[in-house]
Order: structure tokens, then C-alpha cells, then sequence
């Protein structure tokens, strides 16, 4: 009977699916001791090892190449030395075929979406870490206020002294003293002036104030007035030696003033002039009289001044 898995290579004949060469001589089965062809001998060699191919290509993909030749040697089956079990053929054009290409092994490549997958899970599992180690709540209250604390006292500015605080009003009250101050020194200053204006004012006279008073004398009391006449007392500032000054308005002319005068003097009288005033003195230069612009000025007190001070104060009026 014809055998379709027998092909004839060169005059010798292979089995198609093992590449073995086929022998004429008989086979002593192993399990009957009964002498059988070569051929089926040979043929079922050639079944389990197509067997044990199958298996393996699809389980590995590699080569076959190896586990035939292990299984030949296993069932001392004699070969040709120039027969390479799956040698490539050469074709019928005389070319050769392609050589099977060996797989490669390459490192297994995760897919992006397993490793999305794998990420989320492993950041799942630290969260239920995290979950598992929540502090109790009083430590999360008494950590908040401290946070909280710390916070207001690293933004808080650093307090002010009261004088840096209030810096602005401070200095207005210092200006608003100095010129409280500078005005009553010049009130003071002025006060002699400013009451011999009001008392001029209320007399109806055009009165003023000495710019010159003879050294250790000061004013005594207020500027005294009445109708057309103002009246400025002063004082020595050691003793009770003074004088006053009295100006009131007259018609008299410097030889109507030296009449009266030396009437009052019995004609013991110093006649002076300067600045254009005609001054007369008498009783020791403790009184003086002398008239200017429709106004009469007379000294009298107990203070004995000098002529030359009672010209000063003629001319300062």
C-alpha cells in the first residue's frame, strides 16, 4: 500500500513530516518482539514526534530542530550525516527559501493603560494609608489654633510706643504750645502797649508808651485813664522810688509850659531841647514837662532820674 507521508529525495526516500530516512529493513517492535517493516516502524516514530511538534510550536514557537534530534537519538534512529532535520528546501526555480527569523526576548512592555491603571491603584492605597493614620480630632483642633496663632503674630506689625503711635497729634501740640508760648511772650511783650492803646482809645487821646524806661524800673499796676488824659505809672524794681507819665491833650505851646512851670519851680527851671522839643525840669529832675503834637507830657513822682534820662524818655514818646 502506498504511504503519502514517504516522499523520494535523490533516490532515497524521507518521511515528509519527521525528515527521517526511511529503512527497508525490518523493526523489532519493542512491546510485541515481532519484526515489522521498517517503514511502519519508522511511521510511528514519525507520528509522535509530529505530535510532540505540534505541541511545542504552539507552546514556544521556536524551532523543532532540537526536540526531533533528542527524540531520534532516544529512539537510536540511524541518519544521514547530510539530512538537517527542517534544513531548508531549495524550491523548484533553484532559489532558496526564506530562513525562519528567531524570535527575539524582549522585556515585557507594560500597556499605558495597565500602568494608568496600576498608578491609581497604588496612589488608592497610599489615601487608605493616609485614611487609616487621621490624627484624633483634638490634636487637628489644638494644631489649627496654633497654626492659626502663629500666623496672626508673623503678619501682626510690631506694636508702636505711645509716642511713635501718636507722633502726628505730639507734634501738633508741641506747635500749637510754641506759638501759645511765642504769642503770650509777645503779649507780654506788648501788654504795655496794647493797654495804653485801649486806654487811649477810651480817653479820646492818641496816648503811647515809652520805648524807653530808665534801667530798674518796670510798670506799676495798669494804664490808668479818663476824659482826654492817660496816666502809666512806674516803679523801681528795688525800693518804692517811681514815677508817672501823664499825657493829656492841651493848646499850650513851649512858653505856655515854661509860664506854668515856673510858676510851680519859683523859676528854678532847666530848659533842654532835643529832637525838637523844648523839655523844662525842675524840683532836683524829679518832674519835667515838655508838649508835642497837641499833647502834654509831664513827669512826676519822687524818683530822681537823670536829665539825660528824662530826654530819652521825651524823645521815645
Amino acid at each position: 500500500m502506498k504511504n503519502d507521508k514517504i516522499i523520494t529525495i535523490n533516490g532515497r526516500k524521507y518521511h515528509k513530516d519527521s525528515g527521517l530516512p526511511v529503512k527497508k529493513a525490518s523493526h523489532i517492535h519493542q512491546s510485541t518482539g515481532k519484526t515489522t517493516p521498517g517503514i511502519k516502524a519508522i511511521h510511528s516514530v514519525a507520528q509522535r514526534t509530529q505530535s510532540l511538534y505540534s505541541r511545542t510550536a504552539m507552546l514556544t514557537g521556536s524551532s523543532v530542530k532540537t526536540t526531533t534530534r533528542k527524540i531520534g537519538r532516544s529512539m537510536d534512529i540511524a541518519r544521514s550525516k547530510s539530512i538537517s532535520h527542517f534544513a531548508p528546501h531549495a524550491t523548484s526555480d533553484g532559489t532558496k527559501p526564506i530562513a525562519r527569523i528567531k524570535s527575539v526576548n524582549h522585556k515585557p512592555i507594560k500597556h499605558p493603560i495597565a500602568a494608568k491603571v496600576e498608578k491609581l491603584r497604588y496612589d488608592k492605597k497610599v489615601l487608605a494609608q493616609k485614611t487609616n493614620t487621621v490624627k484624633p480630632a483634638k490634636q487637628i483642633k489644638e494644631e489649627a489654633i496654633k497654626e492659626a496663632l502663629d500666623k496672626a503674630s508673623n503678619n501682626q506689625p510690631p506694636k508702636k510706643s505711645f509716642i511713635k503711635k501718636h507722633s502726628k497729634y505730639l507734634n501738633l501740640l508741641t506747635v500749637g504750645v510754641l506759638l501759645l508760648v511765642t504769642v503770650g511772650y509777645l503779649v507780654y511783650l506788648n501788654l504795655p502797649n496794647i493797654s495804653v492803646k485801649i486806654a487811649s482809645a477810651q480817653a479820646g487821646i492818641n496816648a503811647s508808651f515809652p520805648e524807653y524806661v530808665p534801667d530798674g524800673y518796670g510798670l506799676d499796676g495798669p494804664v490808668s485813664y479818663a476824659d482826654g488824659e492817660v496816666s502809666i505809672k512806674f516803679r523801681a524794681n528795688s525800693g518804692q522810688s517811681g514815677f508817672i507819665i501823664k499825657q493829656s491833650k492841651s493848646s499850650w505851646d513851649s512858653s505856655a509850659v515854661k509860664m506854668q512851670i515856673d510858676k510851680e519851680s519859683n523859676g528854678e527851671t532847666i530848659e533842654t531841647k532835643e529832637k525838637g522839643r523844648t523839655i523844662y525840669t525842675y524840683d532836683d529832675n524829679t518832674k519835667a514837662a515838655w508838649v508835642n503834637g497837641g499833647i502834654l507830657y509831664t513827669i512826676n513822682g519822687d524818683a530822681k532820674l537823670s536829665g539825660e534820662q528824662i530826654r530819652h524818655i521825651a524823645t521815645s514818646l
